[in-house]
């Protein structure tokens, strides 16, 4: 009998990447095969972190309130890190490996590279986290300079500060500044995990409309304000930001995975058998959505997987927010 793929597990349907827990079981004995005289324990506080600021229990936070980058989205990237990480270091000799430490830099990157969108308590300057996704990056690295010395590793802040703008476009790739060709390799998985995780997420394309799409209006990205002061129009609708997505994809794989990420999604295949998961699944969601558009039979795009969010109500909360920045800003227009 055929095993449908769950919405909140991983693209192996076997780790529920909607659970800590499960993240970072599997994880951790990932890490051990490899690295099994490096202490584990920073990364378990790192996740204690991550669950507690991520559901609002944390001081000083409000929880995640996104839609699209929810708790699942970072945990599946930190999963397909871990398993990147393992198969680079299974591959390559031994002056080129990682080594323990660095690999838990990785990882505590991966866990944290989105925690930019949380908003601190009280604070007036935003009404959602989407409306730092211009910025969400910077602000990460940010409180990575604050988080490592807290677990022992406040000689990484600078290299962890830098390596998490592999995950966003604030800054072209070509001016991180890393000097270790093993940092600027571990960038380079993390930025692949983030991209490959998040197309061979079995319900991509629905939350590409339902959910990233007004994450894009409050961030400032779907309708943005020219240098001369004209409102632009890059995504009128979920359904035109659908409409683009093949060809974002198709330059996501040229242009970074191949091009800048140096095909470093091919690590992961020593632990498959040869066969790369992530990339397989990547192909068929944009085989799929080239299908529906082609029909235009959007009803094709029915599935509607939960939020782990620490809202109640995110979608609705977040639709209201996108509708009055739509009306103030056609207002202003």
């Amino acid at each position: 009998m055929l095993n449908p793929r769950r919405s909140d597990y991983d693209v192996t349907n076997t780790v529920q990447v909607s659970s800590p827990d499960a993240v970072r079981l599997a994880v951790g004995q990932l890490f051990a095969e490899v690295w099994p005289r490096t202490p584990f324990y920073p990364v378990e506080r790192s996740f204690a972190r991550f669950e507690e600021m991520f559901s609002g229990r944390a001081p000083g936070y409000e929880g995640v309130d996104t839609l699209y980058h929810d708790t699942q989205h970072t945990l599946d990237i930190t999963l397909a890190m871990a398993r990147l990480m393992v198969g680079y270091e299974r591959q390559n000799d031994a002056r080129d490996r990682f080594g323990g430490e660095r690999a838990v830099v990785g990882l505590v990157t991966a866990l944290f590279h989105d925690v930019g969108y949380l908003r601190e308590k009280g604070d007036l300057e935003a009404q959602n986290g989407a409306e730092f996704t211009r910025t969400h990056v910077s602000r990460g690295a940010r409180f990575l300079a604050q988080w490592l010395p807290e677990i022992g590793l406040e000689h990484w802040v600078p290299v962890a500060s830098e390596m998490i703008h592999y995950t966003g476009y604030e800054k072209p790739i070509a001016k991180i500044a890393l000097d270790d060709p093993r940092d600027r390799r571990l960038g380079q998985l993390l930025g692949t995990a983030d991209m490959t995780a998040q197309m061979a997420d079995r319900c991509y394309l629905e939350k590409c409309r339902d959910r990233l799409y007004p994450e894009f209006v409050l961030g400032g990205v779907a309708l943005p304000t020219s240098a001369e002061g004209y409102r632009k129009v890059i995504y009128a609708s979920g359904l035109d930001l659908l409409r683009q997505t093949p060809d974002f994809m198709q330059q996501v794989r040229t242009k970074r995975l191949d091009g800048e990420f140096e095909a470093a999604y091919r690590y992961v295949e020593i632990l498959f058998g040869g066969r790369n998961p992530y990339i397989e699944a990547l192909e068929r969601n944009l085989a799929f959505i080239k299908e529906v558009l082609r029909s235009e039979s959007w009803r094709m795009l029915r599935r509607n997987p939960p939020v782990f969010a620490a809202v109640p109500d995110p979608i609705g909360n977040m639709r209201g927010l996108m509708a009055g920045y739509i009306r103030k800003v056609w207002t202003e227009d």
